[in-house]
């Protein structure tokens, strides 16, 4: 069993209206990945998909794969592309339930959003993770 540091959440950076399906399309042909980059996807609705069992890394962050769970809501820019939280509010009541029980799994990993890493040139998820952990009363 891999050693779990980080719960990492992100966005998709498309309009909230995309679908797993589309997503996944994108990172099969464009990114020519053959892993997805999330463990769990949260539709517009609230659904949580998994899409990569835990024990299995994923393509979230370079580099910190290995040891990340990851995290993302569809959505995360507005209509002109640039960063926005468009989460709903079914998606922030399935992030922060989803959240929690991945704690619970991993007590001793950090909660932070992608471009909370060193060197990563990214608005994901499009909201300060942190913050948000002490607004919502995650933990």
């Amino acid at each position: 069993m891999r050693e779990i540091k980080n719960i990492v959440l992100h966005c998709t950076a498309t309009q909230p209206t995309a679908t797993v399906e589309s997503i996944l399309r994108f990172w099969r042909t464009s990114r020519k990945w053959r892993d997805p980059g999330y463990h769990y996807i949260i539709e517009f609705n609230g659904n949580v998909r998994n899409l990569q069992p835990e024990e299995k890394p994923s393509n979230g962050v370079a580099g910190h794969n290995l040891d990340s769970i990851h995290v993302s809501y569809i959505g995360g820019i507005d209509r002109e592309g640039k960063p926005e939280d468009t989460r709903s509010s079914e998606q922030r009541i399935a992030m922060k339930g989803l959240v929690q029980k991945l704690h619970q799994r991993y007590p001793t990993a950090i909660i932070l959003g992608h471009r909370d890493f060193p060197n990563v040139p990214k608005a994901c998820p499009s909201f300060d993770v942190r913050s948000w952990l002490k607004e919502e009363n995650v933990l």
